[in-house]
């Protein structure tokens, strides 16, 4: 039997026994088994944010839900690699790029936060919905760098490629240990976010290039390899240590 078969009888003994039409959002998860797994968010503006998040959430208009946010995130992301694209023939591109990933944070973000504020949670609709659209949105940013220009497209498909493995791992990992690593080390969404902005500054005022060793590069050829470096290397390691965690329960 389907989920969806499951709500309806639920939902009809439950109206039957008095109540109203539908089964409260908790009640109608815990009838299904389904339990969200804890948030792990370590990252640096980790604590801040959330005060943020709250405080931007109880002053909502009532007619915004989370699927708003949601839209308004991903819009937000789209138009980052758009204006990435912008930049290859005008550096005022840089400078929309930063507006957009503020529009992308405020909507990403809050979303979630706007559902657990009103008790609107739809745990497994919201987690799989906001992972397809940050995998969405890696690829739009992504391929917006590598034709801005300002970056080798080579040095940027890595990055996606390097995303997308560290995001494959963190889903496993929530499947298989009930536990959603939201960061890593201190670097989560936000602070990526934080990190390109200053980055798409330096260039606006400074220009492309960067002295390094000697020699001279382009500023997001080098940021780009220092992520690659810095997400491969989170993903071995997180990798490795779950690994370790899962052969101890599960030993032959």
């Amino acid at each position: 039997m389907s989920a969806d078969q499951k709500l309806v009888i639920i939902d009809e003994a439950y109206s039957d026994l008095g109540g109203a039409p539908m089964l409260p959002p908790e009640a109608r998860r815990n009838a299904l088994g389904f339990k969200s797994a804890p948030r792990v968010q370590g990252n640096f503006v980790a604590a801040v944010e959330r005060k943020t998040l709250l405080w931007l959430a109880e002053r909502m208009p009532a007619w915004m839900n989370s699927d708003h946010l949601t839209a308004l995130g991903a819009a937000g992301q789209f138009l980052v690699g758009c204006s990435y694209l912008l930049a290859q023939w005008s550096r005022w591109g840089l400078l929309l790029a930063i507006f957009f990933l503020a529009v992308n944070w405020f909507g990403d973000s809050l979303d979630g936060t706007l559902a657990r504020h009103r008790d609107q949670q739809r745990p497994r609709y919201g987690f799989y919905v906001d992972h397809v659209l940050d995998s969405l949105g890696s690829l739009f940013l992504c391929v917006g760098l590598a034709f801005s220009g300002y970056m080798h497209p080579l040095i940027a498909m890595a990055m996606l490629v390097a995303f997308l493995m560290l995001s494959v791992e963190t889903y496993l990992a929530t499947y298989t240990l009930s536990k959603f690593q939201m960061s890593h080390w201190i670097f989560g969404p936000t602070e990526i976010r934080i990190i390109l902005a200053i980055g798409n500054l330096a260039l606006f005022l400074r220009g492309p290039r960067a002295h390094l060793g000697g020699g001279v590069y382009r500023l997001f050829d080098i940021g780009g390899v220092c992520a690659v470096i810095g997400m491969g290397l989170m993903f071995a390691i997180a990798a490795i240590r779950h690994t370790v965690t899962l052969y101890r329960q599960e030993p032959l």
